[in-house]
């Protein structure tokens, strides 16, 4: 099984206003983002799972000119909350590394 790291040259989060987050996954090329951007792995139900997210407000926006998808959903609670432990998000993407991508 193929790991997200291992098709993207590059994975990055960070906030998205107040209420939303986004994910850019920047694949290493125009073959990998064919095959993986739109990968079920990838969908609503993984960032059910690893960020508590509505999955009905889970977003994806390709952008085939980059390679990339950008991924975003709703916050569980607004920034800067009582107990925001990574007011921008840049640290959330640590967890999608690892996602196998079948």
């Amino acid at each position: 099984m193929v790991k997200l790291k291992e098709v993207c040259r590059h994975v990055r989060s960070k906030n998205a206003g107040p209420f939303w987050v986004t994910f850019d996954l920047f694949f290493n090329g125009p073959e990998n983002f064919g095959k993986y951007h739109n990968h079920p792995a990838l969908g609503p139900d993984l960032f059910e799972r690893l960020y508590g997210a509505d999955p009905a407000l889970v977003r994806h926006y390709p952008v085939p000119g980059l390679n990339m998808v950008k991924i975003s959903h709703a916050r569980t609670a607004p920034q800067g909350g009582v107990v925001e432990r990574d007011m921008h998000c840049g640290q959330q993407f640590v967890r999608l590394l690892d996602v196998e991508l079948g």
